[in-house]
């Protein structure tokens, strides 16, 4: 069956997809109306099931519920559950979470490269060659010469475990991952601001607003069941307002009461500006101003009169020509933010991956706080996550290079101090310097500086900016890898490969965008030889002599370690059990003891457990309890378009596809939908030669690719957009390297670009 379908193409209608889809084995349905992605995927007829398990998705955060249908140790059906905040909806990549544990490629057995081959070995080869190397790179160039770089697909046992064995073990800060690429902007944000990561808000809120402000996010196709929560709020009561925030016609744009197609980059003259008009038109919370947020330039004290004389030099019609849209659109929309009764943020990577993502972050919070759209139902900023378990799994594990648990920095005494006493090591055994963050990981390894780096889960090779420089930088360190899949396009550049489990095949938590934890069990068997990462990790520990340290061995083990560290510190859900997450739909933090609920909204006294006195909120990661609102400058774009190179490129996901394809391009019912697409203005495309459906060369200062055109209005004149799931196009050859300064987060969205035909280069 040949499926031809994307959801930009405009070329085969959904009710076609589904028809094509039904026509496969399993018999894939969707049911409901088919108006955007109302409804949720089924199968039908029932396959025969001997029991049902709940479990949780393994693809993006918006970590939807679902029911796993088991025979004969075989996962053989799954839905969406009912009773979980989905409602029991799911998108196509849900329902297909049976399919990708069958999919052809799975890896079953552990190889090691010989004579430039990779080679079928036993467990106790493999794992006796890695200690050794690491081992040796340890004791001959320090710590530091070693690394981890893990992903959100991991459990949080997993994330914690490796966390804990480099940094309390090794020694060394070296552990980062694929979080860092998608996330690190949004925890950058609510730390500067609140003090603590973590959006404050829940899915719950989606019922309440009145308003919608979606920036950065194709949330219809990226997260479609957060999507029609959204949906249905619209339809139960229509004046609720959706305003979107992107350069492209998305899905969500289309349904969109308002769409400002934005510049990339330019997010930030366009919050000041609506800051500019809340101030105009008197809608600042004066409570907020007064007893709960402080003011800063950088590190410089401000206050609220600074804040106004600084955002006077943005007003709408300034940054108009700036950010490309209208100046009564800006005016308009900054109205309807403020004068709603309740105003939802929603944002994701299109606001993240920017060279100023930690600012922009930072002003989405304080349109909320200015105008005290916050701490109520239906009023708050919220982030979602791109990965399953970036959240839970990464960011509140501390398993990034600045980082450690419950957030704790590494460069702060007193944390270290703290982690040292609870991981029972040595005082002074972590280290104060920060370790490589992402792309300055691959950077040392081009340089040298490291020898020897385990990638879990994931698959820089293709993930990464530029990434033929560091593709190169691959080939000059000792790689492990660990992945689920055979081959991957970072796998071949691996020493030693190992086999692991999948979702199902092993036991552990998942958190989702909501800071709800949730359980997914061991249901059966993993393949071949493959074995879970955790206990990857464990034999690792264990053979680099440090299994002293890493006494928990099993998921439940390990969270029970991790649930009792949390309590020490306001991330504390001490009484998240593994009992508890196998009866309910997941809890969400904090929940200090076994008969809290879960708190939906943070820093809300009464509310949140961790909040304290009597007043509206208790911002209590910041030691006098008030929030801070940044007063942030518009900067240059980081790659500047040229005459040489015109165009600015962005890239992002399509409805079917996740990530590198490493799995849904594996799926017969998805493997042959199109990804290597460059959408191009007519405009545009009329001035470079460039015809629909031919072949287009796409350079910039770093590399080049190869897709094919798809002219279209739905992008802005001057921009053009490419999903970054293909490896044979990689896009990312070509993207833009640069990081945030505060995040550390490379600017994905900014990336300078010309087009020509691709028969010109022949």
């Amino acid at each position: 069956m040949n499926l031809s379908f994307s959801m930009e193409s405009g070329k085969l209608t959904r009710r076609e997809l589904l028809q094509r889809l039904s026509a496969l084995a399993g018999g894939l349905i969707l049911t409901g109306p088919i108006s955007g992605c109302e409804g949720f995927w089924q199968r039908e007829p029932a396959i025969p099931v001997d029991s049902w398990h709940k479990g949780v998705c393994r693809f993006c955060g918006t970590g939807c519920g679902i029911m796993i249908g088991v025979r004969d140790g075989k996962v053989v059906d799954v839905k969406g559950d009912e009773y979980a905040h989905n409602r029991g909806r799911i998108c196509i990549k849900g329902i297909l979470n049976r399919e990708i544990l069958y999919v052809r490629d799975r890896a079953l057995y552990p190889m090691i490269r010989r004579n430039g081959r990779l080679e079928r070995a036993s467990w106790d080869e493999a794992m006796s060659l890695v200690a050794e190397r690491f081992r040796e790179a340890i004791d001959r160039y320090g710590p530091d010469s070693v690394a981890f770089y893990g992903s959100g697909q991991l459990f949080t046992e997993e994330s914690y475990t490796a966390n804990k064995l480099f940094k309390a073990g090794i020694g060394t800060n070296n552990v980062d991952g694929n979080p860092r690429l998608c996330m690190a902007s949004a925890a950058a944000g609510y730390i500067s601001v609140f003090g603590k990561d973590e959006p404050m808000g829940c899915y719950e809120d989606i019922d309440h607003a009145t308003c919608f402000f979606i920036t950065g996010s194709n949330t219809a196709d990226c997260h479609p069941i957060v999507w029609e929560r959204i949906m249905d709020r619209k339809r139960s009561r229509p004046e609720t307002v959706i305003i979107v925030v992107d350069p492209r016609r998305t899905r969500t744009a289309r349904h969109a009461d308002y769409h400002l197609a934005i510049r990339p980059g330019t997010d930030v003259a366009l919050y000041n500006a609506m800051i500019y008009e809340f101030i105009r038109n008197g809608f600042i919370d004066q409570d907020m101003v007064e007893n709960y947020l402080t003011f800063r330039e950088g590190d410089a004290e401000r206050t609220f009169e600074d804040l106004k004389r600084h955002v006077a030099q943005y007003t709408p019609e300034r940054v108009a020509p700036v950010c490309g849209v209208d100046a009564r659109q800006i005016e308009e929309v900054a109205y309807l933010f403020a004068a709603s009764e309740a105003t939802m943020s929603i944002w994701t990577m299109g606001l993240n991956q920017q060279a100023q993502g930690t600012a922009a972050n930072r002003l989405i919070n304080a349109m909320h706080l200015l105008t005290g759209h916050i701490g109520r139902p239906g009023a708050t900023p919220f982030s979602l996550t791109g990965q399953p378990n970036a959240g839970g799994g990464v960011r509140d594990t501390g398993a990034l290079a600045h980082a450690l648990p419950n957030g704790r920095v590494v460069t702060n005494p007193q944390h270290r101090a703290e982690m040292e006493d609870l991981w029972g090591v040595p005082r002074g055994r972590i280290s104060p310097k920060p370790g490589y963050h992402a792309v300055a990981m691959f950077e040392a390894m081009a340089r040298g500086d490291l020898k020897c780096v385990l990638i879990m889960g994931t698959n820089p090779a293709q993930s990464l900016p530029h990434a033929e420089r560091y593709r190169e930088a691959m080939q000059r360190t000792f790689l492990v890898v660990a992945d689920a899949i055979y081959p991957t396009e970072t796998a071949q550049f691996a020493d030693v490969f190992l086999p692991s489990a999948m979702w199902v095949e092993k036991g552990g938590v998942f958190s989702q965008s909501e800071r709800r934890y949730h359980l997914v069990p061991k249901l059966v068997d993993p393949p071949g030889e493959a074995r879970s990462d955790l206990e990857i990790l464990v034999e690792l520990a264990d053979r680099l002599g440090y299994g002293d340290l890493i006494k928990a061995r099993t998921p439940e083990e390990v969270w029970d370690e991790w649930r009792q560290i949390s309590a020490h510190s306001p991330y504390n859900f001490a009484g998240i059990t593994y009992e508890r997450l196998k009866k309910e739909r997941g809890i969400l933090w904090p929940a200090p003891t076994e008969d809290h609920p879960g708190t939906c909204r943070r820093y809300v006294p009464g509310e949140d457990p961790m909040a304290k006195g009597t007043g509206r909120f208790d911002f209590y990661g910041r030691p006098d309890g008030r929030a801070v609102v940044y007063l942030e400058h518009q900067q240059p774009s980081s790659d500047p378009r040229s005459d040489e190179y015109p165009l600015t490129l962005v890239t992002g996901r399509v409805y079917e596809h996740w990530h590198t394809l490493t799995i849904t391009g594996k799926l017969e019912e998805l493997e042959d939908i199109t990804t290597d697409f460059l959408v191009v203005h007519p405009r545009d495309a009329h001035r470079y030669g460039i015809r629909d459906g031919e072949p287009v060369l796409v350079e910039s200062r770093r590399g080049r690719a190869v897709l094919k055109a798809r002219v279209s209005t739905d992008i802005t004149p001057g921009i053009v957009f490419a999903p970054f799931h293909s490896p044979e196009a990689l896009v990312n050859r070509v993207v833009n390297n640069t990081v945030d300064p505060i995040s550390k987060e490379p600017a994905f969205k900014e990336s300078a670009v010309r087009i020509r035909p691709a028969s010109s280069a022949a």
